[in-house]
């Protein structure tokens, strides 16, 4: 098996309103591949929001008073509380400097996901919200691609989120489309025959990890990787498969 991770260069800074699968098509061109079936496209979250208009400037919000309470006990500014707040199911954990949520998506993270670096140039008081619905942001890209090549393709879009227990943010996946999120092993045989009683395997995270390494962090400018030979078939899959329910969740 070879997995290969293609970093998809000169994408441009990303606009409300953009044609994201016409920037990816331009970059496939520009590294000369030929999209084939089984190929997936690994997104940052920041240019499916920017292309969404999910920017949203601070001036442009009044926080509410349970935004400015929480704000004074977290030591962040009101106004980009009461955008985590409006973005969250319920508040989980706060600290200075932190504020961690179950986000109305269903996943729990830090500040809801809404980020300020890599927003714009020269972009003050502008954040960035993660997409209304990235499993059908996902989607409507892939359907795009796969209707001009005529391809099977499959789209993650991926963010970076924090651990518990661990330090560093890893990729993970917050929005899927025609690629299975979890692969189910059990009573599946190990290396010696004995069967397997509770592996379950995030590939979806897998992969969004693996292609969050070639985009970086920082200023690489990369939001794009192209991805061929994953080892599994590709099927619909769907980003709430990755989440454990809360009555299952043991840490909270």
């Amino acid at each position: 098996m070879t997995l290969t991770l293609t970093p998809l260069q000169g994408i441009p800074m990303v606009q409300s309103g953009d044609d994201l699968s016409a920037f990816i098509a331009e970059a496939m061109a520009r590294a000369g591949l030929e999209l084939q079936s089984g190929d997936i496209f690994v997104l940052a979250q920041k240019i499916v929001s920017k292309a969404e208009g999910r920017l949203i400037h601070l001036s442009q919000v009044t926080p509410s008073d349970k935004a400015l309470e929480l704000a004074k006990e977290s030591q962040k500014d009101g106004r980009l509380v009461e955008l985590i707040l409006q973005e969250s199911r319920e508040v989980v954990r706060t600290r200075p400097g932190l504020i961690v949520v179950e986000h109305r998506l269903g996943f729990v993270s830090a500040n809801a996901g809404i980020d300020h670096s890599n927003v714009m140039a020269n972009g003050g008081d502008a954040v960035l919200l993660l997409p209304i619905d990235p499993d059908a942001s996902a989607e409507a890209l892939r359907t795009k691609l796969e209707v001009a090549t005529g391809q099977n393709i499959g789209v993650l879009i991926i963010d970076s989120h924090g651990r518990a227990w661990r330090f560093g943010t890893v990729g993970v996946t917050i929005g899927v489309a025609n690629v299975p999120s979890v692969l189910d092993l059990r009573g599946q045989p190990d290396l010696f025959g004995n069967e397997l009683m509770a592996t379950e395997v995030g590939v979806a995270d897998e992969l969004a990890a693996a292609a969050s390494l070639i985009m970086g962090q920082a200023d690489e400018g990369i939001p794009v990787v192209h991805v061929r030979g994953f080892p599994y078939e590709l099927e619909a899959g769907a980003m709430d498969e990755l989440l454990r329910p809360k009555q299952g969740d043991l840490f909270r």
